[in-house]
């Protein structure tokens, strides 16, 4: 490989790694056993008490037949059931898969790269039933609904010191598999351990205050790696974690942290909710100068980061309250625990928090070149200690023999103070080779609800050379949910093929 314009950045801790002695909420149990450690709606449970829950758990697993090794996959969205038997697995030295809502065959293709035929398949899921090969398949329950899910387990599994199995406390062990986006081709099963994701956890606390007193809302999924990154974050700190039960602007009642995209963020300051958050940890586009200052002004910090599933999350990150100059796009310095470097202007990060590998069947795949870096196929720059991203190396096409980001016309876009989200496809195009399509929410409407191209072409003007304009404009399809982590752009590449004259390039 050509090294080219090679620039380092690490970033070391203030602390060694602090592998417990105890499992943390063991530890937070014996050390602080009145105070809240979760919350979902009316429940509260004190960490004695969920520590309780956990054991009960865990019997519920013994008593299921797992094995050490063995791998549990849960499938929905977040519940209080889901956390648990995550802590349970983890103390039965099992490792838990993370699986997407999704069609049968989608998780029945999930199911293969976790399971050989002679396995046997733990899964809890209310509605699924696995189809394959498997040696047998053993459901657990898993009810969106506390009091029905408990009353269950208490049922079957109360706690008994003759089921359990005794497992060291051996952060070395898989704790977690979390599936890509698939974006560059098939789902990969991530495979961390909990050193790994304790790491990740430390090295952002060290520059995020978030302590014991302090609530951070799970408002992410667990199958994405930056909803079980607040998990751990959550057991470092021995705080509180609230579930969201039911709308996202209620469940932030007595929030003091929560990781949100910005239009979230936009939206919730719009509507005057009252609100007791300190920190919001934005993540996924663009952060407008305006949004930051208003959020400020409530006296809620505001970070912006960088990372990704094989790093365990946040990589890079920066409060624009303490910037000095919050117009600068970068998305801040190297935290702890991480190392990045550029060749060739492609993103290489290192550190703790990278992952053990790629899962599959049993097997581990590396992720690593021989020298420990990932490639993380992004494109950016390092200035003052700071990155900016430029765009996905798959982001990139070629328009009239000149290289284009999807990413730099999307965040010119997203400073236009109507537009609060952007999507670049391009599009076949005969002169060109391939010319930009814009999917937006917001933005200057005609009388015939088409866009003004004219007022977005003069108003981008200043901000984007003319041959990187947009041709086309069309809303962004309602199937795609301004709350979710990261928007498909296959699928918004599908939709402009099914639902325009145009051809995706």
């Amino acid at each position: 490989m050509t090294r080219l314009n090679r620039v380092v950045e690490c970033a070391e801790s203030n602390h060694n790694a602090q592998i417990p002695k105890l499992w943390l909420w063991q530890e937070w149990a014996r050390s602080a056993p009145n105070a809240t450690a979760l919350r979902c709606g009316s429940l509260t449970l004190n960490w004695r008490e969920l520590n309780q829950d956990i054991a009960r758990y865990r019997a519920l697993l013994v008593r299921s037949g797992v094995r050490e090794g063995d791998v549990l996959t849960i499938v929905g969205k977040n519940t209080v059931a889901s956390v648990l038997y995550y802590l349970a697995a983890l103390e039965l030295g099992m490792t838990t898969a993370f699986v997407m809502p999704a069609p049968a065959e989608l998780i029945a293709q999930k199911l293969t790269t976790l399971y050989s035929s002679h396995e046997t398949v733990f899964i809890a899921d209310s509605n699924f039933e696995p189809r394959g090969d498997f040696a047998a398949v053993c459901h657990l329950p898993l009810a969106s609904d506390w009091e029905q899910q408990n009353a269950f387990v208490r049922g079957v599994a109360e706690p008994d010191v003759s089921l359990r199995v005794d497992v060291d406390v051996d952060a070395g062990r898989l704790a977690s598999l979390i599936f890509t986006s698939g974006s560059t081709g098939a789902p990969k099963a991530v495979a961390h351990t909990l050193e790994q994701h304790m790491a990740s956890a430390q090295g952002l606390l060290e520059q995020l205050k978030f302590g014991q007193e302090d609530t951070w809302l799970l408002s992410l999924p667990l199958y994405h790696v930056s909803g079980l990154a607040i998990v751990h974050r959550w057991l470092v700190a021995g705080a509180t974690l609230k579930l969201v039960e039911a709308l996202l602007f209620d469940d932030l009642a007595g929030v003091t942290h929560a990781s949100l995209v910005p239009v979230q963020l936009q939206r919730l300051l719009a509507s005057g909710v009252p609100l007791a958050l300190t920190h919001v940890l934005l993540g996924g586009s663009h952060i407008p100068l305006e949004l930051a200052t208003q959020a400020a002004a409530l006296g809620i910090e505001t970070w912006v980061g960088y990372g990704m599933t094989e790093a365990a999350s946040t990589v890079v990150a920066k409060c624009l309250n303490h910037s000095g100059d919050q117009q600068n796009s970068s998305v801040g310095s190297v935290l702890p625990k991480r190392a990045i470097q550029l060749i060739d202007g492609h993103i290489w990060i290192g550190g703790e928090t990278l992952a053990s590998g790629y899962y599959h069947q049993g097997t581990l795949k590396p992720l690593t070149n021989a020298a420990g870096w990932f490639d993380s196929r992004d494109l950016g720059t390092i200035c003052n200690h700071e990155l900016t991203i430029i765009g996905r190396a798959d982001n990139q096409f070629i328009s009239g023999g000149e290289n284009i980001h999807c990413e730099e016309i999307e965040a010119a876009l997203l400073q236009h103070p109507t537009i609060t989200q952007a999507f670049i496809v391009p599009i076949v195009d005969a002169d060109y080779g391939a010319r930009p399509l814009a999917l937006i929410e917001g933005g200057p409407l005609l009388a015939s609800n088409q866009y003004d191209s004219v007022a977005l072409t003069h108003w981008l003007a200043p901000r984007l050379v003319r041959f990187k304009h947009p041709e086309h404009y069309y809303p962004l399809p309602q199937s795609q949910d301004a709350n979710t982590v990261k928007i498909s752009r296959a699928a918004l590449k599908e939709w402009v093929a099914t639902h325009t004259n145009f051809q995706p390039a």
